[in-house]
C-alpha cells in the first residue's frame, strides 16, 4: 500500500473554523482520488484549511482505494468512529467503512457491486447488498443509498460515479462551502472530453439526494 499525505497551504487566507471529516472509499478506477482532491480544492477556495490523505495500492487492478478530506484538524487521518461523512463508491467498501462511523455520520453509498478478487475467482461469496445497507442504516445518522453506477451511465460515462456522489453530497448541507465551488472546479480540473457527462452526473446525484426513496435512514439535523 502506498500512502500520500497532502497538506494544502493556506497563506494569506482567512481560515474558517468548521470541523469536518470526510472518508471516501472505493476500488481502483472509480475516481475516488479525484473526488477527494476536488473537495480539498473547493474547501481551500472557500477559505478553509483542508488536509487530504490518499491511500492506494493496486488501484489499476480494482484494489481498495481510500482517501480523506479533513477540515479543522492537524492530521488528515480519520480514526475509527471519527468520520462525519462517508462516501462509499462501492457497496461492500461502504459497508466496510462502518468502523469509521459514529451515530451521527452521514453515509452516501453506491449500491452497485464490484466483485473483489476472491469472489471473482470463485473463492468467496459477495454479501447481500440490501442486508449490508440495512445494517448500515441502523448504525449511522443518515444513509443515502442508490445505484450511482446506473446514474453515471445515464449521464454518458460509467466512470462518473465520483461526480454522482459529489452531487449527492453537495445538497445535504454538510459541506461548509457552496456546490457552485465544486462545479467551478469540475469545469476546470476534469478532462474536457468528459465535461458534459460529469456535469450531468453531478446533477443526477443532486436529484438522487432529493428523492426520499433513496434515504434508507433519513438524515436528521
Amino acid at each position: 500500500m502506498e500512502e500520500t499525505l497532502t497538506t494544502v497551504k493556506t497563506e494569506n487566507r482567512k481560515l474558517k473554523t468548521e470541523n469536518l471529516r470526510i472518508y471516501l472509499t472505493g476500488v481502483g478506477g472509480q475516481g475516488t482520488l479525484l473526488a477527494s482532491r476536488l473537495l480539498g480544492e473547493a474547501a481551500l477556495s472557500a477559505g478553509l484549511d483542508p488536509l487530504v490523505s490518499e491511500t492506494h495500492g493496486m488501484a489499476q487492478r480494482g484494489g481498495v482505494v481510500v482517501s480523506t478530506v479533513v477540515l479543522g484538524a492537524k492530521s488528515p487521518l480519520i480514526s475509527p468512529g471519527d468520520a462525519d461523512v462517508v462516501l462509499g463508491f462501492e457497496a461492500l467498501e461502504a459497508f466496510r467503512a462502518l468502523d469509521r462511523c459514529h451515530s451521527r455520520t452521514l453515509v452516501i453509498a453506491n449500491t452497485a457491486a464490484i466483485a473483489p478478487y476472491p469472489v471473482a475467482i470463485g473463492q468467496g461469496k459477495y454479501p447481500d447488498v440490501p442486508e449490508m445497507m440495512g445494517l448500515l442504516a441502523g448504525e449511522v445518522g443518515g444513509l443515502l443509498a442508490f445505484d450511482a453506477g446506473a446514474q453515471a451511465r445515464q449521464a454518458g460515462s460509467p466512470l462518473a460515479v465520483n461526480m454522482v456522489l459529489l452531487g449527492a453530497l453537495a445538497v445535504t448541507d454538510y459541506l461548509p462551502f457552496p456546490a457552485a465551488g465544486l462545479l467551478d472546479l469540475l469545469r476546470t480540473r476534469t478532462n474536457p472530453k468528459y465535461l458534459v457527462a460529469n456535469l450531468r452526473a453531478f446533477e443526477l446525484g443532486e436529484a438522487a439526494a432529493k428523492d426520499s426513496r433513496n434515504w434508507l435512514r433519513p438524515l436528521v439535523h
